[in-house]
This record gives C-alpha cells, structure tokens and sequence, in this order.
C-alpha cells in the first residue's frame, strides 16, 4: 500500500472539515426553528404589518374564498 502524499492527506482533511461545517449549518438551522417557530398566527400577523388584506392573502395561496 503506497503512502499517501501530503496534499492528498491535506485534501481529504479539507473534504472532512467541509462536511463537518455542512453538518454545522444544518445543527444551526434547527436550533433556529427552535427558539423561532413560525405558526400561522405569526404568518398573518407578519403579513398584515406588509399591508396585505385577507383577501390578497387568499389569492397569494390560490384559495377561492
């Protein structure tokens, strides 16, 4: 078995490390959802401080109301 060199050593430390970070932001996101969570109630408060009225609500969703 041939020893591998030191940028082939250093290539795969680099390919572990950005998995790793990948791993991380995943970990991050979920925590947010967390301490964040969205229910609908905060939906329609956020959409009628945009200035949208229940009717332009509806039709963003496709609802026939």
């Amino acid at each position: 078995m041939a020893k591998k060199n030191k940028e082939e050593r250093i290539a795969l430390i680099d390919e572990k490390i950005a998995k790793k970070k990948a791993e991380i932001e995943s970990l991050e996101a979920q925590k947010q959802r967390l301490l964040h969570p969205i229910n609908m109630r905060t939906v329609l408060t956020k959409a009628k401080e945009a200035g949208l009225s229940p009717e332009e609500i509806a039709e963003k969703l496709g609802l026939d109301v």
